[in-house]
């Protein structure tokens, strides 16, 4: 039987290819991806990392060893320009230089990030120096989140949990109970922005009515991830769901 004839291109990633590095438990990050990242010539492949079912800071630092094995799934073919590690609580805990030292292990010239290092970027980015802060986590976990913000010359004037262990749980919270959260955090303190955290929570339908009613940038973690890694693959795209962030 003769060969088909065919030509080639230069396959999904036309403009650039992503890595996003999901955890087990996370029910919302890859819905929050569509809504922020256009498919137009931009491919994104998914991978899954092991993860408990609890988010303590335990579980969290566990996840570090099993990094480079999941990002070793990824189609070895594809020219990635960059790798996210998608967990903004496991980004504070295991640390940003730890997170892409794992995933350089197995692509070494790729850039990398996480929801930590992006939102960081994202709030500079905006001009933001003091935040609200709205998390789901548990107190520990809040507080090792704020530490870090702290640590990069964010101040945290106000933040607020709802307080959950579970990570089914916090992706069951409604897009409206955020909402509300980032509406009755930020009227606390005169803020320049506020920051909602976690790649669990669903914020992609949040950000820009939360954005009309307080007048300042809203910032999520899926948003801030997506946001940052386009821009460092070169890309300026601005879809509307990316707010305020999108103009920068």
């Amino acid at each position: 039987m003769a060969a088909l004839p065919f030509a080639s291109d230069d396959g999904p990633g036309r403009r650039a290819t992503l890595g996003l590095v999901v955890l087990k438990t996370d029910e919302t990050i890859e819905g929050d991806f569509r809504a922020f990242v256009p498919p137009d010539g931009i491919a994104l492949y998914n991978t899954r990392i092991p993860f408990e079912t609890t988010v303590t800071k335990e579980t969290l630092a566990r996840m570090e060893h099993d990094l480079s094995e999941s990002v070793g799934l990824f189609p070895e073919s594809a020219p990635f320009d960059v790798i996210g590690y998608g967990c903004t609580s496991g980004s504070a805990v295991i640390g940003e230089d730890r997170i892409a030292a794992r995933i350089r292990s197995v692509y070494p010239e790729t850039k990398t990030t996480n929801p930590l290092s992006a939102t960081k970027a994202a709030l500079a980015a905006v001009g933001a120096s003091r935040i609200a802060v709205v998390t789901p986590y548990v107190a520990d976990v809040s507080e090792t989140l704020r530490v870090r913000l702290a640590e990069a010359g964010f101040e945290t004037i106000t933040i607020a949990s709802f307080e959950q262990i579970e990570d089914a749980a916090v992706a069951r919270i409604t897009p409206h109970s955020i909402y509300e959260a980032l509406v009755s955090t930020a009227a606390q303190e005169p803020v320049d922005a506020i920051f909602v955290s976690c790649t669990s929570l669903r914020t992609a339908d949040v950000i820009a009515p939360a954005e009309e009613k307080l007048g300042i940038p809203v910032i999520s973690s899926n948003q801030a991830l997506a946001w940052h890694m386009m821009r460092l693959a070169g890309l300026n795209d601005a879809p509307a769901p990316l707010g305020k962030l999108g103009s920068v």
